[in-house]
């Protein structure tokens, strides 16, 4: 078994291969490709991998790449974890959400926008490759706008695509520690969109906990309260919501906090560019062999649970619920049929089955619904180079510009982003 990962050179890399070597039982791999185009990155952090693997007594064979087309030959899994423009381009779509008094979190907002229009055109060109050399693989997509980015993959390519987040494993994780109870055991009734999504329901063991999860977290957040330094959700929300919201839905929910947070603080793409330095740094050093404890601090904890966790379901066509970016197919009733959403799916050989779960609440389908249409607006945008319909997806964005201020908006990053932008270019 091939596993080739697309952004090889991330300092993600290492929490992905532990975590498949702890699955070596159940995740066969024989080989594992890097694949990326800085050659400097990539050469520490193969050599790295390489490393954990002897230290581990593991067979799995490492090498990396910047021949795409040789990576991804004959793979039984492509991950994708790439960042086009690199942190750099992060922190200026950061300083442009403060120059317009918007949020500009890589993910949300007019930062999520930016780096999607980064990274549609040459995920494009990976899947294409992929469908020409691998045609059977998986391909498990970690890229931000990880939702945006799997609507684009399911709609525009032949794939088997399963779009994958972090947070609602580590939601998981919480609420077994919380109960005192096995991570396997907890059932989530998630439902939403990726970094827009709400935890509904809990259940333990096919025991009905909601209500005493939902008085836990209460807890946790008075406890929690940091004012603007740190802002979170008050209590009373949970309340209101009857639901965990993903901490992501700060930025919808306490949207004036987060901008006097991001106006305070230095960019979140500063932050991480001195702790992938750190992180690679230790990397270099011969003598590591297993993955560091400051790559916690890189943010995506538990990636590599997940992401191993996931293709391991698939190759043993275990059935599993995992909640993963999938398309909907009528499991959220009052949702179209051909959007890909973020709930628990069944997983198995042939990929990823949404379970079917009650409708959206009034309120939490109106968002959805604005965030699906800024997402099926960019993507488009995208593939066209129609300025206009760039702008429309800014308008559109539930944390983007007003009308007046779109245009301004775009230019902004339209010069940002010179080069980038793929049919914006031309």
């Amino acid at each position: 078994m091939k596993i080739c990962v697309v952004g090889g050179g991330s300092t993600y890399t290492p929490e992905l291969v532990d975590g498949i070597l702890r699955r070596r039982d159940r995740l066969p791999a024989s080989e594992l490709v890097l694949l990326d185009p800085n050659r400097e990155r990539l050469e520490i952090v193969g050599r790295f991998a390489r490393r954990m693997c002897e230290a581990s007594g593991s067979d799995l064979q490492v090498r990396w790449t910047d021949d795409a087309a040789d990576a991804l030959a004959g793979s039984a899994f492509v991950v994708t974890q790439l960042r086009v423009g690199g942190q750099e381009a992060r922190h200026r779509d950061e300083l442009a959400g403060r120059a317009f008094g918007l949020i500009g979190q890589e993910t949300t907002g007019i930062g999520g926008f930016a780096k999607a229009l980064r990274t549609i055109p040459v995920m494009l060109a990976i899947a294409r490759e992929v469908e020409r050399s691998a045609p059977d693989a998986t391909l498990v997509n970690f890229t931000n706008p990880a939702g945006l980015i799997t609507e684009l993959l399911r709609r525009h390519t032949a794939l088997r695509v399963i779009g994958l987040c972090n947070v609602p494993w580590n939601m998981q994780i919480e609420v077994a520690n919380a109960l005192d109870c096995e991570f396997a055991d907890v059932d989530i009734d998630y439902v939403g969109l990726n970094h827009l999504s709400w935890a509904r329901g809990f259940r333990v063991g096919g025991e009905e906990r909601t209500a005493e999860v939902l008085a836990r977290y209460r807890e946790l957040l008075v406890n929690q309260a940091g004012g603007d330094d740190d802002p979170g959700f008050a209590p009373e929300t949970i309340s209101l919501l009857g639901a965990v919201p993903n901490y992501y839905n700060l930025y919808y929910y306490e949207t004036a906090a987060m901008l006097r947070h991001q106006e305070g603080t230095p960019t979140r793409a500063s932050q991480v560019m001195a702790i992938e330095a750190r992180l690679l740094e230790r990397y270099a050093d011969e003598s590591l062999r297993e993955k560091p404890d400051e790559l916690m601090e890189r943010g995506g904890a538990y990636y590599s649970e997940s992401a191993a966790a996931l293709m391991a379901d698939v190759h043993a066509d275990a059935g599993s619920v995992q909640v993963v970016n999938v398309r909907n197919d009528g499991a959220i009733p009052n949702l179209p049929d051909d959007v890909v959403v973020e709930m628990p799916a069944r997983i198995g050989r042939e990929g990823a089955k949404a379970v079917p779960t009650g409708p959206l609440r009034a309120d939490l389908d109106a968002l959805v619904r604005s965030a699906k249409d800024y997402e099926l607006l960019t993507i488009e945008a995208a593939l066209t180079g129609d300025r206009s319909l760039a702008e429309l997806a800014l308008m559109t964005n539930p944390l983007g510009p007003d009308a007046s201020l779109a245009p301004r908006v775009w230019e902004r990053l339209r010069s940002d982003n010179e080069g980038l932008f793929g049919q914006f270019d031309g």
